[in-house]
């Protein structure tokens, strides 16, 4: 095991809510601070630590996909860009509602309790009742709190957090950060489906085609990542590359050097673009510091992808506001909403491309071509469309491959076209 997967094992078996510092992870495992500081900033990209201006690293807890439309009073310090006041051991915990304190006490009783923030100003018996309820504490308006609330706060393990926002403008902060997560909880990323580094089949680069058949013989495989002495991704080395060469060849001189990669984050769409684009099987997952933590395959991915049209979504994106408006027959229709314009009255841009992707989408699982990503889209805006305007979109299949697809969109509002556009899209099949 190397100095760096030691420091992110010791960091793992640490108690959540604990302080860490490069200098004392330096001390106790006897490694050079730079070292630690590398260990730690790899344990951020895993989740497992946070750090936070004014506040230091702690070790967090690692969110599962079923919590992730929680935040937690660690995210919620930096997205009000506030201070913690008390309370850090909590800072880990997630909150799955907030209340505002802006009401009689016996009132805000009835809101209090886990998971629970309660928004308010400098009223300090609100303060510690919610403390005392099991809620944490958001302090608007830059006020002040005494040493009795602090204490009881670190007492109860429940973060006090203080903001110079007031409370309307932060409980809209923190509201469009909940609605965010919510939607995020329905996009599938790389850390879902990744085939982690402990069951990839790696080789290394000073590894010989040798090598290469007896890895291959014995896992079935044919595709594989290299990697250096320091467990970067260094390259991919395929079956192509080793056809008719000497067993003693060294991989280092064959693989394809400086391989595509994706973090944890990336999307099952990112994914899939780039892996139909480049004419790839396999995508190595990376931390920032580039080294391996485990692949993707191209059949995870349309697999992904499939699982996900089978599901209800749950968060409301403009594409899904626009998607409940739409009527679909003969012709296509929508009538446009108030949530649909901008601040003129009139259908936003952002609208006309979102009705544009999802009329493609409806024409494409009509011809039975599953999923699509749009490579480019050229839209002419010719009119303004006001609140309750009724619009019909018609599409025209200009040529259809096996992979591609090209297409025009055109929006009426009675016999007048408003909009039209080309637009060119990779087509995703099984």
């Amino acid at each position: 095991m190397t100095k760096h997967e030691q420091i992110i094992k010791h960091i793992e078996v640490l108690k959540v809510g604990s302080k860490i510092s490069v200098r004392q992870i330096a001390k106790d495992l006897s490694v050079s601070e730079g070292t630690a500081y590398r260990a730690i900033k790899d344990a951020e990209n895993r989740g497992i630590v946070s750090t936070m201006e004014r506040i230091g690293t702690i070790r967090i807890e690692k969110k599962t996909r079923e919590a992730i439309e929680n935040l937690t009073f660690a995210e919620i310090v930096k997205i009000i860009d506030g201070q913690l006041i008390g309370g850090r051991t909590g800072l880990h915990k997630s909150l799955s509602r907030f209340a505002i304190g802006a009401m009689e006490q016996e009132d805000v009783t009835k809101y209090l309790g886990e998971n629970t923030l309660l928004i308010v100003g400098n009223r300090e018996n609100i303060q510690q009742l919610a403390l005392e309820k099991g809620s944490a504490v958001l302090v608007t308006g830059g006020f002040a709190v005494s040493d009795s609330i602090r204490q009881l706060a670190d007492q109860k393990g429940l973060p006090i957090l203080s903001t110079s926002h007031d409370t309307f403008a932060v409980a809209n902060i923190i509201n469009r950060a909940l609605y965010d997560q919510l939607i995020k909880q329905e996009v599938l990323t790389v850390a879902e489906i990744l085939i982690p580094v402990s069951e990839t089949n790696v080789l290394y680069e000073n590894d010989t085609v040798g090598d290469w058949k007896a890895l291959s013989h014995s896992s079935g495989h044919t595709r594989f990542p290299v990697l250096d002495d320091q467990n970067r991704a260094y390259g991919i080395v395929t079956n192509k590359d080793i056809i008719d060469l000497d067993n003693s060849m060294k991989i280092k001189r064959i693989m394809t050097k400086n391989p595509i990669t994706v973090n944890l984050s990336s999307t099952i769409a990112t994914c899939a673009h780039v892996m139909i684009w480049e004419g790839i099987e396999l995508l190595p997952v990376v931390s920032k510091n580039h080294r391996l933590i485990g692949i993707v395959t191209r059949e995870d991915v349309l697999r992904a992808m499939q699982s996900i049209e089978r599901q209800p979504q749950i968060g409301h994106t403009l594409n899904d506001q626009v998607l409940k408006q739409m009527k679909f027959g003969d012709d296509i229709t929508i009538r446009v909403t108030p949530q649909m314009s901008n601040q003129l009255g009139t259908m936003s841009k952002s609208v006309f491309v979102a009705i544009i992707e999802e009329a493609t989408k409806h024409l494409l699982k009509r011809e039975r071509r599953g999923e699509a990503l749009i490579e480019s889209l050229n839209i002419y805006f010719l009119k303004t469309v006001p609140i309750d305007t009724v619009l019909t979109i018609s599409c025209e299949m200009l040529d259809l491959g096996r992979k591609f697809a090209k297409m025009e969109v055109t929006i009426h509002s009675e016999e007048e076209i408003v909009s039209k556009a080309m637009l060119m899209c990779q087509l995703i099949e099984a």
